[in-house]
């Protein structure tokens, strides 16, 4: 509501100018030239200048956060007078655009730190005024920037955490649009006067990570009889309502242009599962699985469907319901064996560095694969679309065989919203519209 970012990913998952207006990149795709664009202000009346998309950029650089991937790449950020930014990275990223299109790299005035950036002081189209945790209050920017965006008087964003009062709230006309409905009842909402479904097909997906530096997942065939033991058209048409598509054990969703058509579809088959155990030494498995459903709403229950599939196979699958509270702290990353969901990324690069990589910060698996790195960063550098997209190719298929995690499906974007709410194509690189609702949307 309150930000931009240098770049924008719209609704065709492209990359185009926000608060950039072009950019330029050198042959070797290390060196990235951008203009801003002249008289924007933030909220509190400054003017936009280099320095500050600068200073909000190396901000991130003394974090741990999700953007720490992002801001390790960059060599040298400087300032060319008032409207250019130079970046340098330590090595060629065609991707590197989208990047920058990160949540967390939102601009803010030069000097904004630690708690400062809760007050939102940004260049966006809504200007906070209130904030709890649980509900935001903004208005619309007087002098916002964008022809045709930031429609709305004011726009308030609750927290809601249950499913059902998400839906009687959107029923009783208290709030315009919710996310996160229960499945079941999408169909029934469709038919319900005054209500519409809003669902886009995106790279949203739940994973089962396991720790392969740990037994007895630290073997292949292991991971391969537990991907073949699962029956991912069950879940999807039991636990998603038909609402998702087939997963093929890596993260890259087919609506990615660089998505391994060709790859083999793994189909759920116990006798095969049962093979690769016997390749592994092994007659039958007994293993944990964490799951709670912080991960998603449905995510106890798919643990344990999943644990009935490959009981066929003579594996174990004891299910730990886990508390919500601590699970990413205590939980992920941390047990041998769990529940993840990731919503996924705009561009192979991106997510195969932060959860795949060798150095990936949050590198759920803990797997290590020189072939696939040694790919990664040869394609991160590869202005050729053709060379790029064999590379890509190459390393879904290395994740699928090899990985640690098992990918059964890609989930949508649901939102469930009044007839007066309108809006044009939207995203799918993020929940809320590639969270631009509030800027997008308007009423009718």
């Amino acid at each position: 509501m309150s930000h931009n970012n240098l770049v924008e990913i719209d609704a065709d998952g492209q990359a185009t100018p926000e608060l950039a207006e072009t950019w330029e990149v050198s042959p070797d795709a290390k060196k990235w030239v951008f203009k801003l664009r002249k008289g924007i202000e933030f909220h509190n009346g400054k003017a936009l200048d280099s320095k500050d998309v600068v200073a909000s950029i190396k901000y991130h650089s003394k974090g741990s956060g999700g953007a720490r991937v992002i801001v390790d790449q960059i060599k040298k950020i400087s300032a060319d007078g008032k409207h250019t930014v130079i970046f340098k990275l330590k090595e060629g990223n065609a991707d590197f655009a989208f990047l920058l299109s990160d949540l967390r790299l939102v601009i803010a005035p030069a000097g904004t730190k630690g708690k400062a950036w809760q007050k939102a002081i940004g260049t966006g189209a809504y200007v906070l005024r209130e904030w709890n945790g649980v509900r935001a209050f903004a208005t619309r920017n007087p002098n916002y920037w964008k022809e045709g965006r930031g429609h709305f008087d004011e726009v308030e964003m609750f927290v809601i955490s249950d499913q059902k009062a998400r839906s009687n709230a959107l029923r009783s006309g208290q709030v315009d649009v919710v996310q996160g409905v229960n499945l079941k009842t999408v169909d029934l909402l469709k038919q319900t006067p005054g209500i519409q479904v809003v669902e886009v097909s995106g790279s949203s997906h739940v994973t089962f990570p396991m720790r392969t530096d740990k037994p007895p997942f630290d073997n292949n065939d292991v991971r391969l009889a537990l991907k073949h033991a699962i029956d991912r058209e069950a879940l999807i048409k039991s636990i998603k309502h038909g609402h998702a598509v087939l997963g093929n054990d890596h993260p890259i969703a087919p609506s990615d242009r660089y998505h391994a058509d060709d790859l083999p579809q793994r189909q759920y088959d116990p006798d095969k599962a049962k093979f690769y155990l016997k390749q592994a030494g092994l007659s039958n498995l007994s293993v944990n699985m964490s799951a709670a459903n912080i991960i998603s709403a449905d995510a106890v229950e798919m643990a344990v469907l999943y644990a009935d599939q490959a009981a066929k196979a003579g594996i174990t699958i004891e299910v730990v319901h886990e508390k919500d509270k601590g699970y990413w702290d205590k939980i992920w990353k941390k047990k041998g064996w769990c529940m993840s969901h990731w919503v996924g990324r705009p561009t192979p690069d991106w997510i195969f560095t932060q959860g795949y990589a060798l150095s990936g910060s949050w590198n759920e698996t803990k797997w290590r694969h020189m072939r696939f790195n040694n790919l990664l960063h040869e394609a991160r550098g590869e202005l050729n679309e053709a060379k790029r997209r064999e590379m890509y190719v190459e390393m879904q298929r290395i994740v699928s065989d090899e990985g640690g995690a098992v990918i059964p499906f890609f989930e949508p974007f649901v939102m469930v919203a009044t007839t007066k709410l309108q809006f044009g194509k939207v995203a799918a690189n993020l929940y809320w519209d590639g969270l631009r609702m509030p800027e997008r949307w308007w009423f009718a």
